[in-house]
């Protein structure tokens, strides 16, 4: 092979070049100069090809677009990525499980979970990201910034995901099934935890007393009945709660808000899970069912009601030696206490 003459030297590292304007643009990687200011915001840039995509961000203009669907894209590059998904085209390889992907950065975001390399670190506090979003998203928990917005109802979050899911609750959407029943959820976090229903698995243990729970969630508001913490402050009056659900639910009884409307009648209602008990009477469902007499009840609170006759007709049977069988079969007749 014929040696290429580069006569252009860095003057930094070994780079050689083989024209001027090369090397110039070479050695703004070692001196961070970016000559290049776009006049929409405060961003610089060391290439003017670089300027020039960037301001497509300002202006909307998506000049490359997918011959299989009707996307398009502000650069070329992210077109090709595309283009994979209609391909199936995965070309980047992991060397330690052969998992492959088709984008070269999330390799390397995947590699650091066998690296354990997180080169994000939190300027607040000591904790370390693998990815730079996961540090954004971290950061918005320092400075209270919620840039999502519910479009229904103003509500804020801290990350797109989440309003996502909350999305759903306007539109009613449950797209993550559960496999072993009918039951279907808005996210695919609380199908995790149901399925936890199934199997059985209950993988948080509380440290104090040894409890265990299917979800972390539950876990952590478990905690706060040893610690008696209560975060969450009301601004309208003195009373403090363990859970901002449980605030969010609170806080209308002073706005008078009833965001929960009954789909079959004119009722609504303050939260979820007094319009789902209300929903029972126009389905007839009753789901709570007494494991001694077979008989079903809307609210749990009625079955633990009933419940006690049993006990005390036990009681009873036992003192005037009575078939408590008999009791059992005719779950109607209870004794009357003065």
């Amino acid at each position: 092979m014929d040696f290429v003459e580069q006569p252009y030297q860095c003057s930094y590292c070994d780079k050689g070049f083989l024209n001027n304007s090369t090397l110039t643009l070479h050695l703004r990687t070692h001196t961070g100069e970016r000559p290049y200011q776009c006049n929409q915001c405060d961003k610089a840039f060391s290439k003017s090809n670089n300027l020039k995509t960037h301001l497509r961000i300002h202006t909307g203009d998506k000049p490359y677009q997918c011959s299989q669907c009707d996307k398009t894209f502000s650069h070329n590059s992210s077109l090709v990525i595309h283009l994979r998904a209609h391909t199936g085209e995965k070309p980047y390889h992991c060397s330690q499980c052969g998992k492959d992907f088709s984008n070269n950065s999330h390799l390397k975001t995947h590699m650091r979970t066998h690296t354990g390399e997180k080169p994000f670190q939190c300027t607040h506090c000591d904790k370390a990201f693998s990815q730079d979003s996961s540090l954004k998203m971290h950061l918005r928990t320092h400075t209270g910034e919620k840039p999502y917005q519910c479009s229904q109802c103003g509500k804020a979050f801290a990350n797109s995901g989440h309003l996502i899911s909350h999305l759903r609750s306007h539109t009613g959407d449950k797209p993550y099934q559960c496999s072993q029943c009918d039951r279907a959820f808005s996210n695919n976090s609380l199908l995790i935890s149901h399925l936890n229903t199934h199997t059985g698995e209950k993988p948080f243990q509380c440290i104090h007393c040894g409890e265990f729970f299917t979800r972390n969630s539950g876990l952590k508001s478990h905690l706060k009945t040893h610690t008696g913490e209560k975060p969450y402050q009301c601004n309208q009056c003195d009373k403090a709660f363990a859970q901002s659900g449980t605030l969010v639910s609170h806080l209308r009884t002073h706005s008078g808000e009833k965001p929960f409307q009954c789909s079959q009648c004119d009722k609504a209602f303050t939260q979820n899970s007094s319009l789902n008990i209300h929903m029972r009477r126009h389905t007839g469902e009753k789901p709570f069912q007494c494991s001694q007499c077979g008989k079903s009840f809307v609210h749990n609170s009625s079955l633990k009601s009933h419940l006690t006759l049993h006990t005390r007709d036990q009681d009873v049977n036992l003192e005037f030696g009575l078939d408590t069988k008999e009791t059992y079969e005719n779950p109607n007749r209870h004794f009357l206490f003065s």
